[in-house]
């Protein structure tokens, strides 16, 4: 590859090609984003003054809402700031940063969905045994567990990428850096890197989609037992979760377990909002704001700013 150019920087897609819908597209987004923020930090909030709500399931509440501020963070501004200013240009290094963040923010995501479904499980299932097994101890080390092993799995990760040569085309088939786009712009062999992604995906979002579906086929066991207005209100928190985390993992591997290919690049950038975008944004609604003990809270935190 002697006469080849060495990228020094990538060129990313915008959401359309007409300026027009680009620019309706951003503004949306943009707004998705700013309510994904309040609604996080409102979450944050109250479920931080509120001495009602210091229980292992708002914990981990209060951890998801603060990982999907800086999930959203990681994409949704600057993908929106590029498509209204078509300037598409970002570093090698800026590249890798967002790989490295959104990898890391996608895998601690699936370990906290996953705590969390075992968190409803034993509170419907092992009622008697919540406090013992959900004690403090553990919601610490299992985010602490979560976030550094996070910080490996996201270094493998971008390190095996960025090995690579990079020296044809530098335009990134997507509105934010991510792994398969990068890999079909390689001129090196990626058969590696290709097994590497499946693999790992296959056993961190598989293992916590087995964990997360056996969890709740034992919770929807137990539910049936209920008298019906209480089965009503389990299922009612229930159900919510597994759409959001059947959204976020089937997108997130359609994405990610496939090859990169720039014909079907619409595809591939609707996919992609579902699992970076749509997830933050409902996760207060869902796991929050259905909730009347956070909703009391949350009105009492706005109450308390006017």
């Amino acid at each position: 590859m002697a006469n080849s150019t060495m990228v020094t920087e990538f060129l990313l897609t915008g959401f359309a090609d007409k300026w027009q819908l680009r620019f309706l597209l951003s503004v949306l987004f943009l707004l998705m984003y700013l309510a994904t923020l309040l609604g996080n930090l409102l979450i944050v909030s109250a479920t931080t003054l509120e001495q009602n709500l210091h229980k292992p399931m708002y914990f981990f509440l209060r951890n998801l809402s603060i990982l999907d501020m800086c999930y959203a963070s990681v994409t949704v501004p600057k993908a929106c700031v590029n498509s209204i200013t078509d300037n598409r240009a970002i570093s090698v290094a800026g590249c890798a940063a967002q790989i490295f963040l959104v990898i890391y923010c996608v895998y601690v995501e699936l370990l906290f969905l996953t705590v969390m479904a075992r968190d409803r499980y034993v509170a419907i299932c092992q009622p008697l045994h919540y406090p013992v097994i959900m004690n403090h101890q553990f919601c610490v080390w299992t985010t602490l567990v979560s976030m550094l092993s996070g910080l490996a799995y996201a270094a493998v990760h971008t390190g095996n990428t960025f090995r690579l040569s990079f020296c044809q085309s530098n335009v990134v088939h997507q509105f934010f850096c991510d792994i398969p786009s990068l890999l079909s712009l390689s001129c090196s062999d990626t058969f590696n890197n290709f097994l590497l992604l499946i693999v790992s995906a296959i056993l961190v979002a598989g293992g916590s989609f087995i964990f997360i579906t056996i969890s709740y086929i034992y919770i929807f066991c137990t539910v049936m037992k209920f008298p019906t207005r209480e089965r009503g209100k389990a299922f009612s928190t229930c159900v919510p979760h597994i759409l959001v985390v059947s959204v976020f993992l089937s997108s997130s591997s359609c994405v990610y377990l496939r090859p990169s290919g720039a014909s079907d690049i619409l595809q591939r950038v609707i996919l992609t909002v579902c699992y970076t975008i749509v997830p933050p944004f409902l996760n207060p609604i869902i796991y929050s704001l259905r909730n009347t003990q956070v909703k009391e809270a949350v009105r009492k935190v706005m109450l308390r700013n006017t």
